[in-house]
């Protein structure tokens, strides 16, 4: 297939020019690049969801809950799972496409696991132009799963716009696990494997680290319980991040009518100005006079306003 029939086929939704596009994304060629050019105008419309946290913490069983409950409620999903080891030996993704094997034949669901190639929290270039070739096509959600190695997890926030934060009791060393950067990256909470013994120790432990944050912020994570294997708490957590999506999309509106507000300040604050400056020069005589020589050619309009402007700075300076 050629790039221009990839394309095509991406924007169509076709299963199988999105695989050849992300392999050609992750070898990196120079049909890579016009790839990605050609699909970037079709993305930004699906919610991008990272999922971090501790190994261990039951990520994948999570994500393959998530996506039957997208599903559900008539949601495309794509899941772009970044592994530790590489993917044509298959290695730790391999219990997970087994998982996700049913959902694997779903039309409605793509499913891809990628290496880490060395970078920080698995997020790869690669990893990045996958989530684009996945909006691309249609996905209306996109799940990307990190390979949960510690504080590099934050890469995440360079990828997904809500990110949660995934952990679970008796992980050993508990909340020192998802501390530091992963605290003040997190959009939602997950305390997973809720079933167990010190769930709820977990639920105060990450409440008093949170107390310890002085920085206001407009959203506050919500701390949820889910037990992935039974799918308990998942359709809550879903609805925390449609909340999450919306609380951006308003957050977005308040900036560009913060924008809005601050470009009619600009304009009215000119219009003052210029009125002041130009009522005060008629009055000194001095605007005439530059009239007048603009007339007969003595300076142009340019030099006359920067020598007019020059002095009313200077007084302003002086008198600031």
């Amino acid at each position: 297939m050629t790039i221009d029939e990839i394309v095509k086929g991406v924007l169509a939704g076709n299963r199988r020019s999105i695989a050849r596009a992300i392999t050609i994304a992750e070898d990196n060629t120079p049909e890579a690049q016009k790839l990605i050019a050609a699909i970037y105008p079709h993305t930004g419309k699906a919610h991008i969801i990272g999922l971090t946290g501790p190994g261990g913490s039951g990520k994948s069983t999570l994500i393959e809950k998530m996506v039957r409950e997208y599903r559900r409620k008539g949601k495309t999903v794509g899941v772009v799972a970044v592994d530790p080891s590489s993917p044509f030996t298959g290695g730790a993704f391999l219990g997970d496409r087994i998982r996700m094997q049913e959902l694997s034949t779903d039309e409605g669901v793509f499913i891809r696991s990628m290496a880490t190639r060395n970078y920080a929290g698995g997020i790869a270039k690669a990893t990045k132009d996958a989530v684009k070739i996945l909006d691309a096509a249609g996905k209306d959600i996109i799940l990307v799963e990190t390979v949960g190695a510690g504080q590099s997890e934050v890469e995440i926030i360079k990828v997904a716009q809500s990110i949660v934060v995934i952990h679970a009791p008796g992980l050993g060393d508990d909340i020192q696990a998802i501390k530091a950067g992963l605290m003040e990256i997190a959009d939602i909470f997950v305390v997973n494997k809720a079933d167990r013994e010190n769930a709820d120790k977990a639920v105060m432990d990450i409440q008093a680290m949170l107390q310890l944050n002085s920085k206001e912020t407009a959203w506050k994570p919500p701390i949820l319980k889910t037990t992935a294997l039974t799918g308990e708490g998942v359709s809550q957590l879903i609805e925390k991040l449609e909340e999450h999506r919306h609380f951006l999309e308003k957050e977005e509106e308040r900036k560009k009518s913060l924008l809005r507000a601050e470009a009619e300040l600009v304009e009215a604050v000119k219009e003052k100005i210029v009125n002041v400056v130009i009522d005060e020069l008629k009055k000194e005589g001095k605007f005439e006079e530059l009239l007048q020589k603009i007339l007969n050619r003595k300076i142009d309009p340019s030099s006359a306003a920067e020598k007019l402007l020059s002095g009313k700075l200077k007084k302003a300076t002086r008198n600031a």
